[in-house]
């Protein structure tokens, strides 16, 4: 005689699944990546060298911007006071971004995603204050009669992350 016992409890909702270790290791990617990429350069190009892509277009250069995003306040008479300030805002934005990023990274998305692209390059522009007192640039791009400011992987991880945010924000919601 076998006995056959249903469950007569309701069906258990699947939980989904938390995602914070992908978005950290989006955040963890960037920074390798940042950090390869300056090494070669680095090693390939000393500081001031420049190796031509595309004439007219695109080099690869090697230039220590002791300023801010495109190279604001580099040129300061207090470089220490301009270089420990932006130490200090730079791992405040790290903590703060790795808060939001703890909170919206239970769920893989597009703000998750953005939030770790610019955590990982925010990360990655710190440590070369705090290591090198200078952070590595070396994109350099030239349209028409128009010199975009040098730059890298951090910086643009950083770019890509806020303009998934916009996209994200101007993105129609559905109607609940």
């Amino acid at each position: 005689m076998s006995a056959t016992f249903e469950s007569t409890s309701p069906a258990v909702e699947s939980v989904p699944k938390d995602r914070r270790a992908i978005v950290l290791a989006i955040s963890a990617l960037v920074v390798i990546l940042d950090r390869i990429t300056k090494h070669i350069v680095s090693v390939q190009l000393p500081n001031g060298q420049a190796h031509t892509v595309i004439p007219g277009v695109f080099r690869i250069s090697d230039v220590h911007n002791t300023g801010a995003a495109f190279s604001m306040f580099a040129e300061n008479a207090s470089p220490a006071t301009v270089r420990n300030i932006l130490i200090i805002f730079s791992a405040i934005a790290v903590i703060v971004l790795f808060g939001m990023l703890w909170r919206v990274g239970r769920y893989l998305s597009v703000t998750s995603v953005a939030l770790a692209l610019i955590l990982g390059g925010a990360f990655g522009n710190l440590y070369d204050r705090v290591v090198y007192h200078y952070v590595v640039d070396f994109l350099e791009v030239h349209i028409v009669h128009y010199h975009w400011p040098d730059f890298n992987v951090a910086d643009s991880c950083i770019v890509i992350g806020a303009c998934l945010l916009l996209i994200e924000i101007f993105r129609p919601q559905p109607a609940n």
